[in-house]
């Protein structure tokens, strides 16, 4: 059960918020930037490709991880396939994951490594099989860590991620690494590469206005900002006790829904599903039919069932990162929804590039999975 009031408290959000996921989040911009620097230090901006990859390929534990791997292959489209290396099974340390290139992998393909712990000793592991088939290697680790003494130097490019100061110092902070902020601190520099290689387009200016845009978009939604204007806050009030279905329209709206289902699960505990249109249409309208998990005896035919304990209603989110005009197929996703009985929720960015857009519909999303994290009393301890 969501806590209204508690969003509307500043103060009392401070002290829910153990973790730090409020700071986290509104420093994304500042992630970036730091990023940005990392990046240049490391040499990225000197390199000097042959030419494209055969094929890119992104490992990486988390939520940050999978996210960036997934807006690169949004990014990239048909220039080279992206695909994220998923663990394979456990390694032969207690507790670690295990991952491995494919068989067709050499030394035309790129590995890129996403990290914000750096201390898995699987990814060590890939970064020595990359190395002796020939691949080149690219991680993005915390600095220091074994994964990036096994990368720097000869057997590929390590770039530290970037780190609040507070970061480097506690282990709790160290631990709210993998939340929202990370996944700027590991994305920047794969993007910045990339668009060096020439598979995407993100010059520095354009990162540099993505900064900005998160910044803008963390003075809307932060913690003092009350709930009738603020669209995160507003969003986790419709979002509490239901089960979100994310339909994305665009083609960075795409990566920016799905990572929004997995904050939600990750941080806030709370189920949703992510389709892009028109296809969720058919793949969500027979959820749109009923409610989820009702409460309430099932033999009691005359109980109440709209406000079953509980209970999960449906509710359409439409995350678009096009304007209004042209082609859409909103106006008929609104009209399954509100035909069902079902509200609908809206979220479109403002004008800019695919990555400014991506990041406002990303900084919203991420400050709505924390108000629900706090205001819900669940998540991470």
């Amino acid at each position: 059960m969501l806590d209204e009031s508690l969003l509307d408290a500043p103060d009392e959000l401070a002290r829910a918020d153990r973790l730090g996921l409020l700071r986290g989040t509104a420093e994304a911009g500042a992630r970036v930037r730091t990023a940005l620097r990392n990046t240049a230090e490391a040499g990225v901006g000197r390199l000097a490709p042959e030419g494209r990859p055969r094929a890119v390929l992104v490992a990486g534990a988390g939520t940050a991880a999978s996210g960036a791997a997934d807006l690169i292959a949004a990014l990239a489209g048909g220039a080279a396939p992206v695909a994220r290396l998923r663990p394979t099974g456990v390694a032969a340390e207690a507790g670690a994951l295990r991952w491995t290139l494919p068989g067709w992998a050499g030394p035309v393909d790129l590995l890129l490594i996403a990290t914000a712990d750096g201390a898995e000793p699987g990814l060590a592991i890939l970064a020595e099989q990359a190395y002796r088939r020939g691949c080149t290697v690219v991680a993005v680790a915390p600095g220091q860590s074994p994964l990036s003494e096994s990368v720097d130097g000869s057997r590929g490019l390590l770039v530290p991620m970037a780190m609040s100061p507070y970061e480097q110092y506690t282990e709790e902070a160290r631990a709210n690494a993998a939340g929202p902020g990370a996944f700027w601190a590991l994305g920047v520099p794969l993007l910045a590469l990339l668009d060096r290689v020439g598979l995407l387009t993100a010059p520095a200016e354009t990162l540099q206005l993505v900064a900005d845009r998160l910044d803008h978009t963390a003075e809307r939604c932060g913690p003092a900002v009350t709930t009738y204007s603020n669209p995160a806050k507003t969003l986790a009030v419709e979002l509490a006790d239901s089960l979100p279905l994310i339909w994305t329209e665009g083609v960075t709206a795409a990566p920016a829904g799905r990572r929004f289902a997995a904050v939600l699960a990750e941080l806030a505990g709370h189920p949703a599903l992510a389709a892009e249109l028109p296809e969720a249409l058919t793949e969500h309208a027979t959820l749109l039919a009923g409610d989820i998990a009702s409460g309430g005896a099932a033999d009691d035919f005359f109980r109440d069932r709209a406000e079953d304990a509980g209970a999960l209603r449906p509710r359409a989110v439409l995350l678009r990162d096009r304007p209004a005009g042209g082609l859409t197929a909103a106006p008929t996703a609104r009209e399954l929804a509100l035909g069902h009985g079902k509200a609908v929720s809206e979220l479109e960015p403002e004008a800019g590039s695919d990555l400014e857009a991506f990041a406002e519909l990303v900084a919203v999303t991420d400050f709505t999975a924390v108000y629900l994290t706090l205001a819900g009393g669940s998540g991470p301890e």
